[in-house]
C-alpha cells in the first residue's frame, strides 16, 4: 500500500507492555482503511519494545518504532512522530487502549472530502465519555462545550487529543507546546485561524486497559488554558461560522 493511499497512526508508548499486544488486535479488527503505525519510546529498555518486535509481522499493517528525539515525555513523542510520519495524513491515538479505533474510519472518509483536521468528540452527539478523573471530564467538557458556543472553532471537544491532522497542516504549523498533551488544541486553533477545513466525529472514549494515567492536570493546566483563552479573545461567536472561507485539499487518490 502506498504513502499516498495510507494514513499513519501515531503513538506514543511509555511501558505499555500490558496493553499493547490488545491494542494491535483493535487495530487490526475495527480498522477498515489502510494504516501505517509508528510507536514512539522513550527508552531503548522499555518493556513495550519487545512485545511489540515479536507481534509486529502478525498483522497486516506496517509497525515502525522510532525513539523519542527531544526529552522524555509524551508530548515530545508526538513531536518526534509528526515529524517522521511521510503519509498525507495522521491520526495520534494512545497506548492505552482508551480511544475509539472504529471513529478512525469516519476520520478518514472526512479526510478523503477535504478536511484537514478532523477531531473525535466525546461531546457531541453520539459521543460519550466512561470513566476516568472527574475533575479532568468536566473541565474537559467546560472547555470544549463553552469553546464551541462562544467561538467559531468547528468542534465540542477542543480538548482531545484523539485527531487526524493533514500532512499540510504539519509542515504548515510551528509548535509551541512545551508541556503536555495540549499540543492537541494549540495545532487545532493555529490552523483554526488559518481557516483550515476542520471537523468532528462521534467517539466514545473509555478509561485504560491496564495501569496509570500518564495525564498530569495540574502541571499542564496553564498550557491547556492559554490556547484556550488564545481563541475564545480573537475569534469569538459573532464572527458565524458560515462566512469563513476554509482552506480545503483534494480527496486521496484524486
Amino acid at each position: 500500500m502506498s504513502n499516498s493511499e495510507s494514513i499513519a497512526l501515531i503513538i506514543p508508548i511509555y511501558h505499555e507492555q500490558d496493553n499493547v499486544v490488545n491494542l494491535l488486535d483493535k487495530i487490526q479488527l475495527q480498522i477498515k482503511i489502510p494504516i501505517n503505525i509508528y510507536f514512539i519510546y522513550d527508552d531503548d529498555n522499555d518493556p513495550s519494545i519487545p512485545v511489540i518486535n515479536n507481534k509486529k509481522n502478525e498483522y497486516n499493517f506496517t509497525i515502525k518504532l522510532i525513539k523519542n528525539k527531544y526529552n522524555q515525555g509524551a508530548l515530545n513523542a508526538i513531536k518526534t512522530g509528526l515529524e517522521n510520519f511521510v503519509e498525507q495524513a495522521c491520526i495520534i491515538i494512545m497506548a492505552d487502549g482508551s480511544d475509539d479505533l472504529t471513529s478512525i474510519n469516519g476520520m478518514y472518509g472526512l479526510f478523503c472530502q477535504g478536511f484537514h483536521i478532523v477531531c473525535g468528540s466525546r461531546y457531541m452527539r453520539n459521543g460519550s465519555q466512561i470513566g476516568g478523573q472527574i475533575i479532568k471530564k468536566l473541565m474537559s467538557y467546560f472547555a470544549g462545550i463553552s469553546l464551541y458556543h462562544l467561538t467559531t472553532l468547528p468542534t465540542h471537544d477542543a480538548t482531545n487529543s484523539f485527531k487526524l491532522y493533514s500532512k499540510e497542516i504539519i509542515n504548515t504549523i510551528k509548535i509551541e507546546s512545551k508541556g503536555g498533551f495540549e499540543i492537541g488544541i494549540e495545532i487545532l486553533v493555529k490552523s483554526h485561524f488559518l481557516n483550515y477545513a476542520i471537523t468532528e466525529v462521534p467517539t466514545n472514549w473509555k478509561d485504560r486497559y491496564q495501569g496509570n494515567s500518564k495525564f498530569k492536570l495540574i502541571q499542564w493546566l496553564p498550557s491547556y488554558l492559554k490556547w484556550y483563552f488564545y481563541i475564545l479573545i480573537r475569534k469569538p461567536f459573532f464572527i458565524k461560522r458560515k462566512d469563513i472561507k476554509y482552506n480545503t485539499i483534494k480527496p486521496v487518490g484524486y
